[in-house]
């Protein structure tokens, strides 16, 4: 560790197309050896292709890149590899039972047939000593908080000897105080000159505290690039969207009624995958009223969400709409006007291989105008409202007669917001309503679930983004470990107290 050396690379005139779609267009970017570089744009920017052309799972159409002021010919990740080039994922690549020790050696290309355990735990021990944070190397994977997996991807790329690191979204399941944490060592790695480190990020604040130099691509093309010091959040978003502000946040209008629209109680489930199953005693949404569940992931935001979608069953509890019991059944959902924007709603929430048209109609295409039971299909009608939709959402589409499938994630994303967004909604549950959005997205889709709150609908809010937590919620809900572990409102709330929450400590 102590001979590895931090790099620089720039990216020159990179072109990447496929097929008639030109990704990347004559994209520039240099990055200085020993600095924290990032790497910003909107959803479909172009930052994943450059990187993946970098790495060697794409091979750039034109241009060159320079690794270390040397042009390198990267054809393969193995090229990359053998350069020092490395990254670490948005979601995490670690075998979850294995330990963190049989992680490190597993990811070597030169394991033995026969490993001798002894002989390679003195050696990590001996690694491990002159590791910026540490970890404990007996443990499993999977029994590690979210903070402790991010740091052990990071020391499995120093155990690989790398010299420059790509972090994509490196904080996206973090708490506040492990966020900073983690930005803390990753820039001090940097400026010690031990890596260069290029973060893709949405989240311009962490940018401002921890970030030296940023490029920002818009539509497959380099939009600008300078030192943060001398960069705004306003000259970063002009760069990001064209225009020099973010829409502003949407208006929150009165005050949540006291009707009671949600009211789940004792409610248990059976452990699944090795977690805990839920353990909730007491959850309530109330008219007009946005609750954001906060919590790391992975600790029953999830199956919360599935047993009110009707995709899992409880063992034990209630759940009541309206003061009646409530199954998630079709029927149901539709005599309560119940909708739920899952999480992957493309998984979840779709028929992939079914066109536009078809996916918008899901919820209604039995029922006439007057709600009575149809019994056949209104194609003409139903094309004409995904016609409507698709304009008022923004969705970007082919043609409504393509599969949901071939679109991308956000305009899947937009696609089932504007299907369960539509017509009368008293309860509306949503998982990460805006990942995979770009800043405009975001801004539209917090100012319609925003409206709905405002129009009486009881909103209940899953979000591991917890800045969209507190800037939509009207009660903030922790979940750790299965349980609601804490209830606050969300006017004045800290997220410090939050994070500390997320992680169990009260």
């Amino acid at each position: 560790m102590s001979g590895t050396r931090a790099i620089g690379v720039e990216a020159i005139d990179i072109g990447k197309r496929f097929g008639a779609f030109q990704a990347l267009n004559d994209v520039s970017m240099k990055v200085r050896p020993a600095s924290v570089h990032g790497l910003l744009g909107e959803n479909g920017a172009g930052k994943s292709t450059l990187v993946k052309c970098l790495l060697g799972y794409y091979r750039a159409d034109s241009g060159a890149f320079l690794v270390d002021n040397h042009e390198a010919a990267i054809e393969r990740p193995a090229d990359a590899d053998a350069l020092g080039l490395g990254m670490v994922y948005q979601h995490f690549t670690l075998v979850p039972s294995m330990t963190v020790a049989e992680n490190l050696v597993m990811s070597r290309r030169d394991v033995p047939a026969v490993i001798d355990w002894r002989a390679e735990l003195g050696s990590l021990a001996d690694f491990m000593r002159n590791m910026p944070f540490k970890v404990p190397l007996h443990a499993e994977v999977g029994s590690l908080a979210a903070g402790e997996r991010q740091k052990t991807e990071i020391i499995k790329q120093l155990y690989l000897e790398r010299r420059f690191l790509v972090l994509d979204e490196p904080t996206s399941v973090l708490t506040p105080s492990e966020a900073d944490e983690m930005l803390g060592l990753v820039r001090e790695l940097a400026h010690s000159g031990q890596l260069t480190i290029v973060i893709i990020t949405h989240k311009l604040k962490e940018v401002a505290k921890f970030v030296d130099d940023v490029t920002v691509l818009r539509r497959g093309k380099f939009a600008g690039s300078g030192a943060v010091r001398d960069l705004g959040s306003s000259d970063l978003t002009a760069m990001m969207i064209g225009e020099p502000h973010a829409p502003a946040n949407p208006e929150r209008i009165g005050d949540p009624a006291e009707e009671v629209r949600l009211d789940v109680r004792d409610l248990r489930t059976t452990a699944d995958s090795g977690r805990a199953g839920l353990s909730i005693n007491r959850l309530t949404v109330h008219a007009r009223e946005i609750v954001g569940i906060a919590g790391v992931s992975g600790n029953g935001q999830k199956d919360l969400v599935e047993v009110l979608g009707g995709q899992r069953p409880i063992e034990a509890g209630s759940v009541k709409v309206d003061d009646t019991p409530y199954g998630a059944g079709r029927l149901e959902s539709q005599a309560h006007d119940v909708r739920v924007l899952p999480e992957e709603p493309l998984r979840n929430g779709c028929v992939p291989g079914m066109t536009v048209v078809d996916n918008l109609a899901l919820r209604n295409f039995d029922r006439a105008e007057d709600g009575k039971t149809r019994r056949w299909l209104d194609r003409a009608g139903m094309a004409a409202r995904a016609r409507s939709m698709i304009a008022a959402y923004g969705i970007r589409a082919p043609s409504p007669e393509v599969p949901i499938g071939v679109l991308s994630g956000g305009n899947v994303q937009r696609c089932v917001l504007a299907r369960e967004l539509d017509g009368t909604v008293r309860l509306l549950i949503v998982a990460n309503p805006c990942f995979g959005l770009d800043v405009k997205a975001v801004a539209e889709t917090r100012t319609r679930i925003m409206a709905a709150r405002n129009a009486g609908t009881a909103v209940l809010l899953i979000s591991e983004d917890l800045d969209e937590i507190l800037e939509l919620a009207d009660r903030i809900v922790v979940m750790h470990d299965g349980m609601v572990v804490h209830d606050m409102p969300a006017a004045g709330a800290d997220p410090q107290e939050i994070g500390r929450h997320m992680l169990g400590h009260s």
